[in-house]
């Protein structure tokens, strides 16, 4: 808390507010048959900037689960991202799902 001391003596104070970080969202990946591996490698470099090995690793973890993670963004860059591969997809005539969620969920 902030004091202030006025002339006559009285004391004022002044709570500081806060500032609360702001939460972090995944960028789901969820695999299915039609999207091809090498699609989803070129995505991953372009949209979310990822190296070609973590790229590829993304990729496999993603054919293997059936779902996996390619980023973690505050929620507005999430949002985006998420809807530029899903946009880059669609061009590209891939069924590609990216869903975004709380990192807390």
């Amino acid at each position: 808390m902030a004091r202030q001391v006025k002339e006559d003596g009285q004391v004022l104070t002044r709570k500081r507010a806060k500032v609360k970080e702001p939460g972090m969202w995944k960028v789901l990946l969820h695999n299915d048959d039609y999207t091809t591996q090498e699609f989803v490698v070129f995505l991953l470099k372009t949209v979310f900037r990822k190296p070609e090995p973590e790229a590829t690793a993304i990729m496999l973890a993603v054919h293997r689960a059936g779902m996996g993670v390619a980023g973690v963004y505050t929620r507005d860059v999430a949002e985006t991202r998420a809807e530029r591969g899903r946009q880059l997809a669609e061009r590209e005539g891939f069924p590609l799902l990216l869903t975004v969620e709380g990192d807390d969920a």
